[in-house]
């Protein structure tokens, strides 16, 4: 069967850096889920993507359909026949949805039962046909933001301007937005023309004529190895930020780097205002010497060839200048301002219009903060510090820096508290409460910036969640999914033994004490509950826990943080130990049966019948004491392991549900006592053993 290479490109107005790479995947996994579907054999489906394009390239493409033969299984033949012979309606109707008659019928015995069946062929179509329904894939693109224009009903990320579609040599015609498929193309935005695709095999190659690598990845390796080539003329070092490496990847076509300075007098500015005026706002990466001291210079890259690139790097010192300019009278400025002035302004910063100012979530923060240093058995210095760092917390979010650069929020607040002559460690606790910032960011390091950084974050969630605002679907416009999952990594970080359900508690009497709440706290400590096992079941997948593991620790209350993330990785670790099946299901034997007890009572010594339930007892009360002093996880989970051979002595021996109705709820009261051990490690009912 012949094949041929398949190409499709939609081409756009220039498209935000940030959803090109997510488009272009999902264009690739489209095409690719379709050809499958479709039955329609091909090698290897290949994306590519610019500012301005999505594009697929299938190879090796086959010119039909495989054909399918397969049996099709029919009534049971005392069904598709009557008594006299004749085909009923069944056998009729049957032949008839699988496109062939009851001449086609034969019989074949299932189970000691004979069916109807039909060998059914389906002749492939040729694959010429099926490539309109493509048209189908490019108007169905989901992405996070959509737009309409000229009169055309399309809602689109940006306006169609060209569609290439071709088989081969052959261009598959259909229109989308008064755009008709080709085979043209249009090169570089100024270096470029529109050209002809000879073959689709020729793509990239013929925009690379037209100055365009349409290959992201070898656009962002040309943009790395012009980077190291800089580094190595002038013996610098240039930190390459993933981030803004894959936006500036999707900023160009032909990517070409050069360098530029700004006069060394910015340098007095901190580090961070200097960096981030350069990556956040200029797309520009900063330079360094070998010892790690930012240099006054940076490296830009330009969407074009070497020409004029003194030029281009003069107009981009200018853009530079202005803004450092701006940073360097902004930080002047601020140095004017008390911290008590600043706090004032924030009692006129409406925080959320139905929670309250940032001056009342600062005071519920340091209230919080406060019973949560006590509850930590923190030092007095520590106490002091933490306490401090939450009744200023916030205070730069009124500066001219911070305005200007929101990132700052924090580093300019530990900047600004050092100069104003507060203690170091109070300055540093400003700047961790924000931690972690992102998934790759760290947590706090220091206790007071810890306990300030999970009591800021918990009232963020708990206020929202008060007044019903709660993530669902892909909506989370406070991102407390990801402060929920900042708290979790801080406690097992810190490995602080405070329990979930009690940080909760605390900080819902504060939201109840401000009367923010809508609903009664009793429902939203529920909610809270189930949203903080979600994340927590979310960030146990990542380390690799299995789900019914993640089940089994997550069935009942959360506890402390830190020890439940321990039991998992301890079941983790031993699901594939010899005994592991076996442990599992003597310890679940107990749960499911102290399901069964009603009116628990203390369990009843002169009422044992038998030495199993006497040696069971005696085990389960040496276990007890143990347990209760025990820190280590696994050493808990080998004492209620070393309960089976007396568990299962026990009820080869023992009738728990005795006819006498007090033998029987003695029997119940011990297995309802053992469980409750068992459960505080975990529902180990919930694990799956095979």
């Amino acid at each position: 069967m012949s094949k041929r290479d398949l190409l499709l490109e939609i081409g756009l107005e220039e498209l935000p850096a940030r959803f090109v790479t997510t488009s272009m995947n999902q264009l690739k996994d489209k095409v690719q889920a379709w050809l499958d579907e479709k039955k329609i054999s091909f090698d290897e489906v290949k994306a590519f993507s610019t500012p301005r394009r999505l594009a697929v390239l299938v190879t090796s493409v086959s010119e039909a359909q495989a054909d399918i033969e397969e049996e099709a299984k029919g009534p049971a033949k005392k069904i598709a026949l009557s008594e006299d012979g004749e085909w009923s309606k069944a056998a009729i109707g049957f032949t008839r949805g699988q496109g062939m008659t009851v001449e086609d019928i034969y019989f074949k015995e299932i189970n000691g039962v004979e069916h109807a069946h039909v060998n059914k062929f389906i002749k492939g179509q040729e694959t010429v046909t099926l490539f309109p329904e493509l048209k189908n894939i490019v108007t169905n693109l989901t992405f996070p933001k959509n737009m309409r224009w000229a009169n055309e009903e399309l809602r689109y990320i940006r306006p169609i301007k060209w569609l290439v579609l071709l088989f081969g040599h052959e261009v598959i015609p259909f229109e989308i937005a008064g755009v008709q498929t080709s085979n043209w193309t249009l090169g570089h935005r100024f270096l470029g023309e529109k050209v002809e695709i000879t073959s689709p095999e020729n793509y990239d190659r013929d925009l690379l004529g037209q100055h365009v690598i349409a290959d992201s990845v070898q656009r962002k390796e040309g943009i790395i190895s012009q980077l190291q080539k800089i580094e190595e003329e002038n013996n610098w070092v240039i930190p390459i930020d993933e981030d803004l490496l894959e936006e500036v990847n999707n900023l160009v076509e032909y990517p070409t780097a050069l360098f530029g300075r700004f006069e060394e007098e910015f340098l007095e500015l901190p580090e961070g205002v200097l960096v981030t005026s350069m990556k956040e706002h200029q797309r520009y990466f900063p330079v360094k010497s070998k010892e790690g001291k930012l240099l006054p210079f940076f490296v830009t890259v330009r969407n074009g060839d070497h020409q004029h690139l003194e030029t281009v790097a003069r107009g981009n010192e200018k853009v530079l200048r202005a803004r450092l300019a701006d940073a360097a009278f902004f930080y002047r400025e601020d140095q004017k301002t008390l911290i008590k002035d600043a706090l004032q302004k924030l009692e006129n910063i409406v925080y959320h219009e139905e929670i309250g100012t940032l001056a009342n979530k600062v005071k519920r923060v340091r209230k919080l903060t406060n019973v949560l240093t006590e509850k930590l058995a923190f030092s007095a210095d520590e106490k002091e510090i933490a306490d401090r760092a939450a009744e200023i917390s916030k205070f730069d979010l009124v500066s001219h820096m911070v305005y200007e650069f929101p990132e700052l929020q924090g580093f300019m607040g530990e900047k600004y508290a050092v100069q104003k002559g507060e203690r170091i460690e109070v300055a540093q606790a400003i700047n961790e409460h924000y931690m972690p910032r992102n998934a790759e960011d760290s947590v706090a390091e220091s206790n007071p910036g810890a306990v300030l950084a999970i009591a800021e974050k918990l009232d963020t969630i708990v206020s929202f969640f008060a007044i019903g605002t709660i993530p669902s679907g892909s909506q989370d416009p406070y991102a407390l999914r990801r402060q929920a999952t900042g708290i979790v990594q801080t406690l097992i970080r810190k490995n602080w033994d405070i329990k979930l359900e009690e940080l909760l508690e605390d900080a819902l009497s504060l939201i109840g004490e401000a009367r923010i709440n809508k609903t009664e706290l009793n429902e939203v400590k529920t909610n809270l509950l189930s949203f903080f096992k979600l994340r927590l079941k979310h960030f146990l997948q990542e380390q690799g826990i299995r789900y019914d593991l993640i089940d089994a620790v997550l069935a009942d209350k959360v506890g402390i943080v830190s020890s439940l993330v321990r039991k998992a990785h301890v079941l983790n670790a031993k699901k594939e130990q010899d005994g592991f099946k076996e442990d599992m299901e003597s310890l679940s034997r107990i749960l499911n049966i102290s399901n069964k007890a009603e009116n628990v009572g203390a369990v009843s010594i002169e009422l044992f019948e038998n030495q199993y339930e006497k040696e069971l007892y005696e085990k389960f009360q040496a276990i007890s004491d143990q347990v209760s002093s025990l820190v280590n996880e696994e050493e808990y989970f080998n004492l209620l392991t070393s309960m089976r051979p007396e568990i299962d002595e026990y009820f080869n021996n023992t009738m728990v549900m005795a006819d006498d109705l007090k033998i029987r709820e003695n029997r119940l009261n011990l297995m309802f006592a053992i469980a409750l051990v068992i459960k505080q490690f975990a529902h180990v009912n919930e694990v799956i053993v095979k």
